[in-house]
C-alpha cells in the first residue's frame, strides 16, 4: 500500500494507493510531482497520477525484485536497482525499460541521481568486504561506469551526491551495516573521511539536509544528524540525533 499524506491536513492519509501484491520497496516523485512511480518485491513497477489516485501504466519484469527507485531530473526517465544485480533505466511515457546497466556481482541495494541528471551512483550488498562497494556511472550517451568506491566491510544501504562547494572537489556520501558513513573523493574514488556510529546497528539510510549536514538512519539509535566540517581539512561530526 502506498499513502500520501497532507502535511498541513488531517492526521489521515489523504490517498490510498493498494496496486502491489507484496511490500513496496521503491517510490519515486516526478519533478512535477503529477506522477508517482512504485516498485515492490513483487516484480512490478506502476506509474499513478497523483490528482486522480489512479493507475496509469504496469510492467513486470521476471525476478526483477525492486530495491529502490529515484527520478531522473528533467527528464522522463527513472532509475531502479533490483535484487537481481541490476540497474535499469525505465522510460516512463510507455514505462519501458530504455536501458540495462552491466549486471553487478551483487544485489544492487539503492541509487541516486545527481543534480544535472548527468551521473547516477548505486550501491552493493555484501559482506566482509566482499562487494559492499558505491559505484558511479554516465547517465548519458556512453552509460559507462566511472568509478568505485570501496571500503566498506558490510553492506552499503544508501549512497547521496553531496551539494557542491566551490573550494572542494565534487563528493559523494555512503552509509553502510558496517555503522559507517563514509565521504569519497567523487573523481578518484578515494576515500577521504570515515565517521563511527559506534552501536547504532547498521545503517539504513542517508540523505541530504543543506550544504553541509547529513542525516543517518540508523537500526539501533534513531536518526543522526551529522555535520560536515571544513575547518580542519574534512570532518564528520555528530551534533544531534533523533
Amino acid at each position: 500500500m502506498v499513502m500520501m499524506w497532507d502535511l498541513h491536513g488531517s492526521s489521515q492519509p489523504k490517498q490510498q494507493l493498494a496496486g502491489h501484491d507484496m511490500v513496496v520497496t521503491g517510490l519515486a516523485v516526478s519533478p512535477d510531482s503529477s506522477q508517482l512511480c512504485t516498485g515492490s518485491r513483487d516484480n512490478t513497477l506502476l506509474l499513478w497520477d497523483v490528482g486522480t489516485g489512479q493507475c496509469v501504466e504496469k510492467a513486470c519484469v521476471s525476478r526483477n525484485l525492486v530495491t529502490h527507485l529515484c527520478w531522473v531530473p528533467r527528464e522522463p526517465y527513472v532509475l531502479q536497482t533490483s535484487e537481481d544485480k541490476t540497474i535499469r533505466l525505465w522510460d516512463i511515457r510507455r514505462l519501458q525499460v530504455a536501458h540495462m546497466f552491466p549486471p553487478k556481482q551483487h544485489i544492487q541495494t539503492y541509487c541516486e541521481v545527481s543534480v544535472d541528471g548527468h551521473k547516477c551512483i548505486s550501491c552493493s550488498n555484501g559482506f566482509g568486504g566482499e562487494g559492499c562497494e558505491a559505484t558511479l556511472w554516465d547517465l548519458r550517451q556512453t552509460r559507462n561506469r566511472i568509478c568505485e568506491y570501496k571500503g566498506h566491510f558490510q553492506t552499503v544501504a544508501s549512497c547521496v551526491f553531496l551539494p557542491k562547494t566551490l573550494p572542494l572537489m565534487p563528493m559523494i556520501a555512503t552509509s553502510s551495516h558496517d555503522s559507517k558513513v563514509k565521504i569519497w573523493n567523487q573523481d578518484t574514488g578515494a576515500c577521504l573521511s570515515t565517521f563511527s556510529l559506534d552501536g547504532s546497528g547498521p545503517l539504513t539510510s542517508l540523505a541530504v539536509g543543506d550544504a553541509d549536514s547529513l542525516l543517518c538512519a540508523s537500526f539501533n539509535r534513531g536518526i543522526h544528524l551529522l555535520r560536515v566540517d571544513y575547518s580542519q581539512g574534512l570532518e564528520l561530526q555528530q551534533v544531534a540525533a533523533f
